[in-house]
């Protein structure tokens, strides 16, 4: 795979990409470097790239592969995926997948938008979906399925939890890159701390303003580090796995940090008392089964807490840092927020 990125980020490679692209994923080895064994008659090609920071982030790109996963396991479904190198990358991993006459390709992050419509509009006989897809000027071509979420529905039931567990009265926010998606995240956290602490003081820092702000887990630390000293003891992150620097200074302070998009827990028990739990994984296996039963239509399709798109870890040995009492408030607000009492701001 190395190759692969090396030539896909030289525009005179292009051609030799192709062709090395074209045999990986042939032959693509499964996990422990066995054989991928042969696709079940009639199955779908499918092909994912993925976001910044690629399939081992143990967050969004992770949740993504899930889906696919799970559309393996229980779908007739002839898989590939590619990590692009860099920015350049997207749209000739794109294009790769729909050249080579795939059913469907998944680009996962917000930042393939306008890559997908680009590809979509010269392949307009490919299915493309977008997870977190932000419909560009021209809207969205009629063969792209636009994922999307209701992200500060999940981050305002976490605000709740943050709230609730406060000591200091103040709470910390790291996101990543800067730009609508991210600030959905920061809004809805703050309505839900301000909804069981009125008086609670919310610190709010984002990492950068390019793709890069999801891969600095020293930053993310440092940005930690600069809320714990003004007094912050329960932090969220929305920040890819800049995040991982944000539970490093929660563990070393000893405060209570918020994992963002999968359940995060593993990455620093103890110290993750929660997680926002985007439900990548339920968008892209919905959306392959659409094409697998020739059901798939373009167009935007948003995914909150009444379609069990977004939610929270409050349930298992991974909420076992959650007092019962929290949970009963913040399952009090979920019920507002599905059933239109309470509506939670995005911007």
């Amino acid at each position: 795979m190395t190759r692969l990125r090396g030539l896909l980020s030289r525009p005179e490679g292009w051609t030799g990409a192709l062709f090395v692209c074209a045999v990986l994923l042939t032959f693509l080895p499964a996990r422990g470097g066995a054989s991928r064994p042969a696709p079940p008659p009639g199955a779908i090609k499918v092909g994912l790239v993925f976001d910044v920071g690629g399939r081992g982030d143990k967050s969004f790109n992770d949740a993504a592969y899930a889906g696919l996963s799970r559309a393996i396991r229980e779908l007739a479904v002839e898989p590939a995926y590619l990590e692009p190198a860099g920015t350049e990358d997207r749209e000739a991993a794109l294009r790769l997948f729909a050249a080579r006459g795939f059913d469907l390709v998944i680009g996962v992050g917000f930042i393939f938008s306008s890559d997908i419509d680009a590809v979509a509009r010269a392949y307009p006989q490919v299915a493309f979906a977008g997870v977190d897809y932000a419909p560009g000027p021209g809207g969205i071509p009629p063969n792209v399925a636009a994922l999307a979420f209701r992200e500060e529905e999940g981050s305002f039931l976490v605000g709740g939890v943050a709230g609730l567990m406060s000591k200091s009265g103040h709470v910390g926010f790291v996101g990543g890159m800067t730009g609508p998606l991210i600030k959905k995240f920061e809004v809805g956290y703050a309505a839900g701390v301000k909804a069981t602490c009125a008086s609670c003081v919310v610190h709010v820092a984002y990492a950068g303003a390019t793709p890069d702000a999801f891969r600095d887990p020293a930053k993310g630390k440092a940005l930690a580090v600069a809320q714990i000293a003004a007094e912050s003891d329960v932090i969220y992150h929305a920040a890819g796995s800049t995040g991982h620097g944000v539970f490093e200074a929660a563990k070393d302070a000893r405060i209570l940090a918020i994992g963002v998009d999968a359940d995060q827990h593993d990455e620093m028990p103890g110290t993750v008392v929660t997680s926002m739990v985007k439900r990548a994984d339920v968008a892209v296996f919905e959306i392959i089964k659409s094409v697998a039963e020739k059901r798939f239509a373009g167009g935007m399709r948003v995914f909150g807490l009444r379609e069990d798109g977004v939610d929270y870890v409050h349930e298992g040995p991974h909420a076992a840092m959650l007092p019962p009492d929290v949970k009963a408030k913040v399952a009090a607000l979920r019920d507002k927020v599905v059933s239109g009492e309470i509506e939670v701001p995005r911007r």
